[in-house]
């Protein structure tokens, strides 16, 4: 049967039914609380059951410990209800709520290899359709078998020709399917927008964006839409990657810098000597933390690999005294094996 889940702090109730989780009945009534994967792995949609008793489904430890389990915290894109609820979660405004959930198809227009693992993907909607998304946000890319992985927007809002996303080859099935099946003209679905990693524009704060590989194409999509908007908030952009082939926009980036208030820094973990490469090297979120010790009046934006965004949040919160509610981030997490 249906039960009924109320947000402490809006008073905003939300009907689930049988089988739903609380984050998609949420998404379904247009009301938005903060989350990311939709996995139970980046741990974004955390939050507080005050009342009631849910099935926790499933998720991975790093999104969730025991102990936080034990304290009554729960992962609402997992957590299925057993009774009636009421829970304490991050609620977004309005500036999300306008964004349609909606599956659609795709023909893919373009496909160009960038790096030795990276492809760019051009996809063009229906002519009589118009996709609304927020610079940041992610689509699921849907394969005829139902398969489907989810992949950031790397153009910006106004710029919405083609849905541009960048493609990294992991190898697996998926991967194996794009980079070697796939053809330019073939047709394909989308599903989205999904996420809650977007540009706070109620914010004077200055701001870091922190990137590791493929992790640059919703930063570039959030870079986009500040320069089409006039948003001067100042701005650096920390790039991370294993070589120099892996900056495959580096110079797109370095052309950011004349406008003057955005500042770019590559940062390479393991530059062969044939790269020649004489900048910042290590860990990208240390190069952060050198540059910024303290970051207590700034706004983070991270994206990429789990390892560098849980990284960053952990060390910047706790040595370089950034507030909690300013670390922003799109982890680019695996699915949770079922089972």
């Amino acid at each position: 049967m249906p039960h009924q889940v109320t947000i402490q702090s809006s008073g905003h109730t939300i009907t689930v039914n049988d089988g739903e989780t609380v984050l998609a009945a949420a998404l379904r009534e247009g009301i938005v609380i903060a989350y990311g994967c939709r996995n139970g792995v980046c741990g974004t949609c955390k939050g507080k059951l005050l009342e009631g008793a849910v099935d926790y489904g499933t998720y991975q430890e790093q999104a969730m410990t025991e102990a936080e389990k034990n304290a009554g915290m729960a992962l609402f894109c997992q957590a299925k209800p057993h009774s009636d609820l009421l829970i304490q979660c991050r609620e977004l405004g309005t500036v999300v709520k306008g964004m349609q959930i909606r599956m659609m198809p795709a023909r893919v227009m373009k496909m160009q290899r960038a790096a030795p693992d990276v492809t760019l993907l051009e996809l063009k909607l229906p002519a009589n359709e118009k996709f609304r998304f927020l610079a940041g946000q992610y689509v699921d890319l849907i394969l005829r078998d139902g398969t489907r992985r989810s992949f950031s927007m790397a153009n910006a809002p106004h710029d919405d020709a083609f849905l541009h996303l960048h493609l990294r080859d992991y190898g697996g099935p998926f991967s194996k399917h794009v980079f070697g099946a796939m053809k330019e003209k073939d047709i394909i679905r989308i599903e989205g927008p999904f996420g809650t990693f977007f540009l706070r524009e109620d914010s004077a704060k200055p701001i870091v964006l922190l990137a590791s590989g493929t992790g640059f194409a919703p930063i570039k999509s959030i870079v986009e839409h500040a320069l089409h908007t006039g948003v001067k908030r100042p701005m650096t952009l920390y790039w991370g990657c294993r070589v120099r082939a892996d900056l495959y926009m580096h110079e797109l980036a370095g052309r950011w810098q004349q406008e003057g208030w955005l500042r770019y820094v590559p940062v390479l973990s393991d530059a062969p000597a044939s790269d020649h490469w004489t900048g910042r090297t290590g860990f990208v979120h240390r190069a952060v933390m050198e540059d910024y010790p303290d970051l207590s009046g700034y706004q983070v934006y991270a994206c990429g690999a789990p390892i560098v965004v849980e990284s960053a949040h952990k060390d910047f919160t706790a040595q370089c005294k950034l507030p909690e509610e300013d670390f922003f981030s799109d982890s680019f997490t695996p699915s949770v094996p079922s089972g």
